[in-house]
Protein backbone atom coordinates (compact mmCIF):
# COMPACT_ATOMS: atom_id res chain seq x y z
CA UNK A 1 0.00 0.00 0.00
CA UNK A 2 1.18 3.50 -0.88
CA UNK A 3 0.05 6.91 0.39
CA UNK A 4 0.19 9.83 -2.03
CA UNK A 5 -1.51 13.10 -2.88
CA UNK A 6 -4.72 12.78 -4.85
CA UNK A 7 -4.45 12.84 -8.64
CA UNK A 8 -7.12 13.39 -11.29
CA UNK A 9 -7.11 9.66 -12.08
CA UNK A 10 -8.36 9.00 -8.51
CA UNK A 11 -11.44 11.23 -8.77
CA UNK A 12 -13.99 8.73 -10.05
CA UNK A 13 -12.83 5.92 -7.75
CA UNK A 14 -12.92 8.19 -4.73
CA UNK A 15 -16.31 9.70 -5.58
CA UNK A 16 -17.70 6.18 -6.00
CA UNK A 17 -16.23 5.05 -2.69
CA UNK A 18 -17.65 8.05 -0.84
CA UNK A 19 -21.10 7.75 -2.40
CA UNK A 20 -21.35 3.99 -1.81
CA UNK A 21 -20.30 4.41 1.82
CA UNK A 22 -22.91 7.11 2.39
CA UNK A 23 -25.55 4.94 0.70
CA UNK A 24 -24.64 2.05 3.04
CA UNK A 25 -25.42 4.26 6.05
CA UNK A 26 -28.50 5.89 4.45
CA UNK A 27 -26.64 9.21 4.36
CA UNK A 28 -27.04 9.82 0.62
CA UNK A 29 -29.00 12.93 1.57
CA UNK A 30 -28.92 16.62 0.78
CA UNK A 31 -26.68 18.33 3.31
CA UNK A 32 -23.95 15.67 3.05
CA UNK A 33 -20.82 15.41 0.89
CA UNK A 34 -22.88 13.12 -1.36
CA UNK A 35 -24.20 16.22 -3.10
CA UNK A 36 -21.06 18.39 -2.99
CA UNK A 37 -20.50 19.85 -6.47
CA UNK A 38 -16.75 19.15 -6.32
CA UNK A 39 -17.10 15.48 -5.29
CA UNK A 40 -16.50 14.22 -8.83
CA UNK A 41 -13.39 16.41 -9.18
CA UNK A 42 -11.79 16.36 -5.74
CA UNK A 43 -8.29 16.57 -7.16
CA UNK A 44 -9.11 19.98 -8.68
CA UNK A 45 -10.44 21.24 -5.35
CA UNK A 46 -7.44 20.12 -3.30
CA UNK A 47 -4.80 21.05 -5.86
CA UNK A 48 -6.19 24.55 -6.39
CA UNK A 49 -4.85 25.85 -3.04
CA UNK A 50 -2.06 23.50 -1.91
CA UNK A 51 -0.96 25.94 0.79
CA UNK A 52 -4.38 25.58 2.48
CA UNK A 53 -5.50 22.03 1.74
CA UNK A 54 -4.46 18.57 0.66
CA UNK A 55 -6.00 15.15 0.14
CA UNK A 56 -4.16 11.84 0.44
CA UNK A 57 -5.17 8.50 -0.97
CA UNK A 58 -4.03 5.02 -0.03
CA UNK A 59 -3.63 2.87 -3.13
CA UNK A 60 -2.76 -0.76 -3.69
CA UNK A 61 -0.15 -2.18 -6.06
CA UNK A 62 -2.57 -1.79 -8.98
CA UNK A 63 -3.23 1.87 -8.09
CA UNK A 64 -6.76 1.19 -6.83
CA UNK A 65 -7.95 3.62 -4.16
CA UNK A 66 -8.35 1.87 -0.81
CA UNK A 67 -9.15 5.00 1.17
CA UNK A 68 -8.39 8.62 1.64
CA UNK A 69 -8.44 11.65 3.90
CA UNK A 70 -7.87 15.36 3.55
CA UNK A 71 -7.74 18.68 5.31
CA UNK A 72 -8.62 22.22 4.34
CA UNK A 73 -8.56 25.61 6.02
CA UNK A 74 -11.49 26.08 8.38
CA UNK A 75 -12.63 29.54 9.39
CA UNK A 76 -14.64 28.39 12.39
CA UNK A 77 -11.62 28.50 14.73
CA UNK A 78 -8.22 30.22 14.72
CA UNK A 79 -5.37 28.33 13.00
CA UNK A 80 -7.73 25.47 12.25
CA UNK A 81 -8.14 22.98 9.42
CA UNK A 82 -11.09 20.71 8.86
CA UNK A 83 -10.41 16.99 8.60
CA UNK A 84 -12.32 15.99 5.46
CA UNK A 85 -13.59 12.90 3.75
CA UNK A 86 -12.03 10.04 5.69
CA UNK A 87 -13.32 7.02 3.80
CA UNK A 88 -12.16 3.42 3.45
CA UNK A 89 -13.06 0.78 0.90
CA UNK A 90 -14.92 -2.10 2.57
CA UNK A 91 -12.06 -4.54 1.88
CA UNK A 92 -9.65 -2.19 3.68
CA UNK A 93 -11.60 -1.79 6.90
CA UNK A 94 -10.38 -3.37 10.11
CA UNK A 95 -6.74 -3.48 8.98
CA UNK A 96 -5.39 -0.28 10.54
CA UNK A 97 -5.80 1.89 7.45
CA UNK A 98 -8.11 4.32 9.26
CA UNK A 99 -5.49 4.85 11.96
CA UNK A 100 -2.73 5.29 9.39
CA UNK A 101 -4.76 7.89 7.51
CA UNK A 102 -5.59 9.73 10.76
CA UNK A 103 -1.92 9.92 11.70
CA UNK A 104 -0.98 11.05 8.20
CA UNK A 105 -3.55 13.85 8.05
CA UNK A 106 -2.70 15.10 11.55
CA UNK A 107 1.01 15.20 10.69
CA UNK A 108 0.41 16.95 7.36
CA UNK A 109 -2.00 19.52 8.83
CA UNK A 110 0.46 20.26 11.65
CA UNK A 111 3.30 20.64 9.14
CA UNK A 112 1.11 23.06 7.15
CA UNK A 113 0.92 25.28 10.24
CA UNK A 114 -2.49 24.38 11.60
CA UNK A 115 -2.90 24.16 15.36
CA UNK A 116 -6.32 22.49 15.47
CA UNK A 117 -8.40 20.04 13.50
CA UNK A 118 -12.18 20.26 13.32
CA UNK A 119 -14.48 17.61 11.91
CA UNK A 120 -18.14 16.98 11.44
CA UNK A 121 -19.76 13.59 11.15
CA UNK A 122 -23.03 11.77 11.73
CA UNK A 123 -24.17 9.54 14.58
CA UNK A 124 -24.70 6.68 12.11
CA UNK A 125 -20.92 6.54 11.57
CA UNK A 126 -20.23 5.07 15.00
CA UNK A 127 -16.97 3.34 14.07
CA UNK A 128 -15.54 6.60 12.74
CA UNK A 129 -16.58 8.42 15.92
CA UNK A 130 -14.73 5.84 18.03
CA UNK A 131 -11.62 6.40 15.89
CA UNK A 132 -11.86 10.18 16.30
CA UNK A 133 -12.23 9.89 20.06
CA UNK A 134 -9.23 7.53 20.26
CA UNK A 135 -7.18 10.26 18.62
CA UNK A 136 -8.23 12.86 21.16
CA UNK A 137 -10.98 14.67 19.31
CA UNK A 138 -13.44 16.13 21.79
CA UNK A 139 -17.07 16.71 20.98
CA UNK A 140 -18.18 20.31 20.73
CA UNK A 141 -21.56 22.02 20.23
CA UNK A 142 -22.85 22.44 16.70
CA UNK A 143 -21.08 25.42 15.08
CA UNK A 144 -22.98 28.07 13.14
CA UNK A 145 -22.75 28.32 9.34
CA UNK A 146 -22.37 24.66 8.40
CA UNK A 147 -22.15 23.50 4.79
CA UNK A 148 -23.09 19.88 5.53
CA UNK A 149 -26.24 20.57 7.50
CA UNK A 150 -27.22 16.91 7.90
CA UNK A 151 -24.20 16.24 10.12
CA UNK A 152 -25.07 15.98 13.81
CA UNK A 153 -21.74 15.40 15.63
CA UNK A 154 -18.87 17.90 15.79
CA UNK A 155 -15.33 17.47 17.12
CA UNK A 156 -12.19 19.52 17.68
CA UNK A 157 -8.61 18.51 18.46
CA UNK A 158 -5.54 20.54 19.33
CA UNK A 159 -2.54 19.48 17.28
Amino acid sequence: MTFRLIQAKDDSQLAGLIRSTLETFQLDLPGTVYYDPELDHLSDFYQSKPQERAYYVAVDDQDRVLGGVGYAACGLFDHCAELQKLYLAPQSQGQGLGRALMELVMDKARAAGYQRLYLETHSKLATAIILYQKYGFREIPRPDHLIHTTMDRFFLKDL
